[in-house]
């Protein structure tokens, strides 16, 4: 399974998702975690140039969509239900990340 990680550190799970600048993407499969990239990411939200726009969503949404879950501190309804239907899970966590992804079946 591929997951996208919103993280500010690298460390721990501990950014907003439409304030994410970047996704740190991982392959979980049987236990093992590999890192696979990180994705750099214009964010949804408090930016002047993007606004909440749905442009501006789709697009960060179209960065992952190869990932079937994302683990952030925070998301809003709007978007994780857009991520829902792209067939995207959103997981709201403030864990380490190797310890979030640990966890993930």
């Amino acid at each position: 399974m591929r997951v996208a990680i919103v993280s500010s550190d690298g460390k721990v799970i501990n950014q907003h998702f439409g304030k994410a600048s970047r996704f740190l993407i991982f392959e979980v499969d049987d236990g093992k975690i590999q890192y696979i990239e990180e994705r750099k990411n214009i964010p949804v939200c408090g930016s002047a140039e993007t606004g909440h726009a749905d442009n501006a969503l789709n697009r960060t949404i179209a960065l992952i969509s190869d990932c079937q879950t994302v683990l952030c501190s925070r998301i809003g309804g709007g978007a994780e239900e857009e991520l829902k239907r792209n067939g995207i899970i959103s997981v709201e966590t403030t864990h380490f990340i190797h310890e979030a992804l640990r966890e993930i079946k």
